[in-house]
């Protein structure tokens, strides 16, 4: 069956793109290696703003700040489709003790976001469950979490109902296929597929699947380690964050506190090391969790990439080739402007932002 698309990676990125592909009219053959949502887009926070916006690049900022703007609406779109509520979750977010407090200030000036200094008594009084010792902090309302498990589920459930889409799991990518300059489709252990168009969106496996081309893409796995406790459902009102440490309430009280950054190739084991690290992290942000039992660890692998731009666009001397990948520790802040910016250029639309600083053909 020659398929119009292949969407290589079935993380939020990969089933992100088939949903707005396939809304748009298009037949869309989603390929996974594993089961779908099981590796980085399962593993993450949720968080979604970048961990310190102020310190990413106007490219990032652009795709986070539509992102954010369209995340509500996305929720409520699949729960009325599917069912299924991803949860996004509006609690607002405190920075605690940042050295670079007047750069992140400036920062929000200039781009109209909500971020201002608070005295620490009303933090304390704010959020109940935080530490001491903290001096100093600046808050955003409105930023929200997502259960992205849930919402992984969600955009599942809804791909399934779609006549025009066909996911196939535990079906992994081995190459592609090529006649003259343009890629015409995949080869995968279950055979060959054709399509008219591939797009690569396979997170921290896309620079391997590439060097079947010849071509190097500069994306590798960063593991990130996370723990997670249960609490009452109003234990933790708002997210915290000190360290570039992170604990992320869910609205059913689940606290979920992360995360690691290690260069270690593709070992997903959780560490005792870093259950260790992560626990006491917990417990200077949020004493009584000294108490609370550890639920969950794992791991997940980040598509590392540099500066955090993901390589969004056609790839030049490949025709029908394109990527959407490489968004680092981003991939589910800036998913949705990301897969919608790839939609608009596959389908020759006004797109959503400037798509220069994505574009794979400077870059690769």
């Amino acid at each position: 069956m020659n398929h119009e698309v292949i969407v290589v990676g079935g993380g939020v990125i990969g089933l992100l793109s088939a949903y707005h592909l396939a809304q748009a009219g298009e037949s869309v053959a989603l390929l996974e290696s594993g089961a779908v949502g099981s590796e980085a887009s399962w593993a993450g926070g949720g968080i979604v703003s970048p961990l310190y916006p102020w310190r990413y690049s106007p490219a990032v900022t652009a795709l986070a700040h539509w992102s954010q703007d369209y995340y509500p609406q996305l929720g409520e779109q699949l729960l009325a489709q599917t069912g299924v509520d991803p949860e996004v979750h509006e609690t607002g977010l405190y920075w605690l003790d940042l050295h670079d407090e007047d750069e992140a200030l400036a920062w929000a000036r200039q781009h109209g976001r909500p971020l201002q200094s608070v005295p620490m008594e009303q933090v304390h009084a704010a959020v109940p469950p935080l530490g001491e010792g903290f001096q100093r902090a600046v808050f955003m309302p409105g930023v929200a979490n997502v259960r992205n498990p849930r919402l992984l589920r969600a955009l599942h459930s809804a791909l399934q109902q779609l006549p025009n889409v066909r996911l196939i799991e535990r079906c992994a990518v081995e190459g592609f296929i090529r006649e003259g300059e343009r890629i015409t489709g995949v080869r995968t252990a279950q055979g060959s597929m054709l399509a008219d168009r591939v797009v690569v969106a396979a997170g921290a496996w896309s620079g391997a699947l590439l060097e079947t081309l010849g071509l190097e893409l500069p994306v590798k796995p960063m593991k990130g380690q996370m723990i997670l406790f249960k609490c009452a459902e109003d234990f933790l009102p708002s997210m915290v964050l000190a360290k570039r440490r992170y604990a992320i309430p869910r609205r059913d009280g689940h606290i979920l506190v992360g995360s690691t950054l290690e260069d270690v190739g593709f070992d997903k084991t959780p560490t005792a090391e870093a259950l260790e690290s992560l626990t006491a992290t917990a417990c200077e942000l949020l004493p009584a969790l000294a108490d609370a039992q550890v639920v969950k660890h794992w791991a997940g692998l980040r598509p590392g990439s540099p500066d955090g731009v993901p390589y969004i666009g056609p790839v030049d001397g490949y025709e029908g080739l394109w990527l959407n990948c490489g968004h680092f520790r981003n991939g589910l802040v800036l998913a949705p402007a990301s897969c919608q910016l790839l939609t608009d250029l596959m389908l020759g639309r006004e797109p959503i932002i400037d798509p220069a600083p994505y574009a794979p053909g400077a870059r690769l």
